[in-house]
């Protein structure tokens, strides 16, 4: 059970040996994930916590590591409010009669978050169920999680947090109007939006990024900010691929992937010293892609 935001090292730990546990034993595995998010139910902050996936691309990864069964649970304030045990007495055992239960070495749930290792192990003791508790996962002294994913990104470290994550940090965003201003610097760019709420977004900067729009996979480069040397203020994301393959991309739909960070957002004396660096930024990139194909 647990919100699997980001899918990362330590969900992959979990979720391959509860396959194997489950292939071993000869019965199903299956995930208990919930939707919404329990923290956007719980926090009465206005800004809700941002998020690394969609429940789109979760699903696909819970497929390919071989899951049986995901039944999303929606979480609502009745299930909140719902103690540890009246939460398996009612969700869990009428429903999927669990033989063997694994859970990460942190993982709680129920009201106040009394559902903890140590309540799992004298509930499955009571009900004859095996219980496994997976110790954390690491590396170079850093637990592998959600929470520190985030920061990560948040702090401009994309490359850590690809590491950590296991795969490449992106999303899905739609293709809006621009200002244009870019093709009259000889960098068209398309400008994109997140398609999912809440979606968590890098540090502000200049990016190498990867992209998949109408079914073809390209290499650009994407900023990400405010544009200061033309006295902009609203934060803008725009991607400049270097096989530009259309004029207009125009309410497409565009899989960004962000391989690693550049250089912070500048602010230019003139466009043309902002032009001198986009090429200078684009000659790294292509040096970085390589490693990459």
């Amino acid at each position: 059970m647990g919100s699997y935001d980001g899918i990362h090292r330590g969900h992959h730990i979990i979720l391959t040996s509860l396959v194997s546990h489950s292939n071993a034993l000869g019965i199903p595995s299956v995930l208990i994930t919930f939707n919404p998010h329990p923290r956007h139910v719980l926090d009465k902050k206005s800004k809700k916590l941002p998020l690394l996936m969609s429940m789109d691309e979760k699903l696909k990864i819970f497929e390919n590591i071989g899951l049986d069964y995901v039944y999303i649970m929606s979480f609502t304030k009745k299930v909140a409010d719902t103690g540890a045990n009246k939460f398996l007495q009612n969700y869990v055992m009428p429903f999927f009669q669990p033989k063997f239960i694994m859970v990460g070495y942190d993982h709680h749930f129920g009201k106040n978050r009394e559902g903890n290792p140590d309540f799992l192990k004298k509930f499955c003791s009571k009900q004859s169920i095996e219980l496994n508790i997976i110790s954390p996962i690491s590396d170079d002294g850093h637990n592998f999680s959600s929470t520190r994913i985030r920061k990560l990104l948040e702090e401009g470290f994309v490359r850590r947090a690809n590491f950590e994550l296991g795969s490449i940090y992106g999303f899905q965003a739609k293709v809006i109007r621009g200002s244009g201003r870019g093709k009259n610097l000889d960098f068209p760019t398309a400008n994109i939006i997140p398609i999912q709420n809440n979606q968590i977004m890098p540090k502000c900067g200049v990016y190498f990024i990867r992209g998949r729009i109408i079914g073809q996979h390209m290499f650009g480069m994407c900023n990400f900010g405010v544009r200061p040397t033309f006295k902009e203020s609203d934060l803008v994301m725009e991607i400049h691929f270097f096989d530009y393959i259309s004029d207009d991309f125009y309410g497409q739909e565009i899989r960004v992937e962000f391989l690693e960070r550049i250089r912070d957002e500048k602010k230019f004396p003139s466009p043309e010293k902002l032009i001198e660096q986009l090429k200078i930024d684009k000659q790294v990139c292509l040096d970085l892609k390589g490693k990459y194909e």
